[in-house]
């Protein structure tokens, strides 16, 4: 299906997309380009990719598909270092968190070429990062955001589509917008959680203590502070006023709870807890169907 795929950061996210298209046997040769060659030459000895390059230009030659799984904040950069480039058939998407400053970076960028960009996020990874993290069955029964353009022709949004097919994912579609406000709520804010739990409670005098007695329950709802911080920061920032709204709002429920514990109102703590216990095991159930469903 694609003669050749250059990657650009073939960690978790770029490696998995590789070894999702090469386990479905549809990427002919694929390449990987980065910052660092050590994690490059990792990444080709693992199997992920069958090149390094170090010239993004000399890499994107020839290329028909192209990812972006580089930081957000990286992407107007790549998509001008390469925008000259590119083969008149060649499809660029990226698997970028935020979709708004990515398009308008990519049409910055390639001016007049956008139409080649085909927005796209991937609803899955972890806390891991590096070549060593990479799956090949990721994304399988996971979702695929596409963000697509009003200048992409559908046959470029369709192969997209297919290339994450190939590795197992359901696509869904929505607009730049629309999925800024969504991930700010149920993936920025969660993250910016967690990360502000574990820095308060490292910054306490008696932090030592306090990890000494965390057990599952703070294991499980910290887990993503583990993700990587640099990555964590570009998307923080670049969905700025979506996510400064979901803050608000969190801070007017804690602010809520906060009360109710101190009036000692057990009877509207439960049901708020009972509340959140039902919509998390409903969404748990349909999330673990759509994982266990055939591609």
């Amino acid at each position: 299906m694609f003669k050749k795929v250059v990657i650009f950061g073939v960690g978790l996210i770029g490696g998995s997309f590789a070894l999702g298209l090469r386990g479905a046997g549809v990427a002919a040769h694929i390449v990987g380009v980065g910052r660092s060659a050590d994690s490059l030459a990792r990444a080709q000895a693992l199997g992920i990719i069958d090149e390094v390059a170090t010239d993004p230009a000399l890499a994107v030659q020839g290329a028909d598909l192209v990812l972006l799984a580089a930081p957000v904040a990286q992407t107007e950069s790549i998509l001008a270092s390469i925008a000259p480039y590119l083969a008149d058939d060649a499809i660029v998407t990226d698997a970028g968190s935020t979709k708004s400053d990515v398009v308008a970076a990519a049409r910055s960028a390639l001016g007049a070429r956008v139409a080649c960009f085909v927005p796209a996020h991937p609803i899955a990874g972890g806390e891991r990062h590096g070549p060593e993290a990479a799956l090949a069955d990721l994304y399988r029964g996971k979702k695929v955001v596409i963000t697509a353009l009003p200048e992409n022709a559908t046959a470029d949004i369709e192969r997209v589509a297919a290339a994450w097919r190939h590795c197992g994912a359901v696509i869904h579609h929505l607009s730049p917008q629309e999925h800024d406000a969504v991930f700010a709520s149920v993936s920025h804010l969660p993250h910016v959680l967690a990360f502000a739990l574990v820095d308060d409670i490292a910054s306490k005098p008696h932090a030592a203590t306090l990890f000494q007695y965390a057990a599952s329950g703070f294991r499980d709802f910290t887990r993503i502070a583990g993700s990587s911080p640099e990555m964590w920061r570009d998307i923080t920032l670049a969905n700025r006023d979506a996510l400064l709204t979901e803050v608000d709002a969190y801070l007017v429920q804690l602010s809520a709870m906060r009360e109710l514990i101190a009036v000692g109102d057990g009877a509207a703590l439960t049901d708020i807890y009972a509340n959140a216990q039902r919509a998390r095991l409903q969404w748990a159930a349909t999330i673990e169907a759509a994982e266990r469903k055939p591609s």
